[in-house]
């Protein structure tokens, strides 16, 4: 009896290749896991606005932050998204405020487009 209970109790064994569950990545490793749940959840209710500009600010400057300094730290280029996550509008929007934000203008991004790393 005491053996059919401890096999109720084992986990299924992932196979080869299986992605993780969500909960896991979320708890273990992750830590934009929590705003990226919230970000996908307000977006599909329609209301961006749920995401406060703050945050938004707050987690963007981290990321854009810890994305160059890993992408000056590596022989590659890093992939900033996953393929077909974001639309080229999404992409544009985000890169042309970007620009701005940092006091740039398209000569002076000219220069680092082609910059070979």
């Amino acid at each position: 009896m005491a053996k059919q209970a401890t096999a109720k109790r084992r986990r299924p064994i992932a196979k080869p290749g299986a992605a993780k569950p969500k909960r896991e990545s979320a708890a273990k490793g992750d830590p934009g896991a929590a705003f990226c749940s919230a970000v996908e959840a307000a977006l599909k209710r329609g209301e961006p606005a749920a995401i406060s500009d703050a945050s938004l600010r707050r987690v963007l400057t981290a990321a854009v932050r810890a994305y160059a300094a890993k992408a000056e730290g590596t022989a590659g280029e890093i992939a900033p998204f996953e393929k077909n996550a974001v639309t080229a509008t999404e992409t544009v929007v985000a890169a042309c405020a970007m620009i701005r934000a940092a006091d740039l203008n398209l000569f002076d991004v000219a220069m680092w487009f082609r910059r070979s790393l």
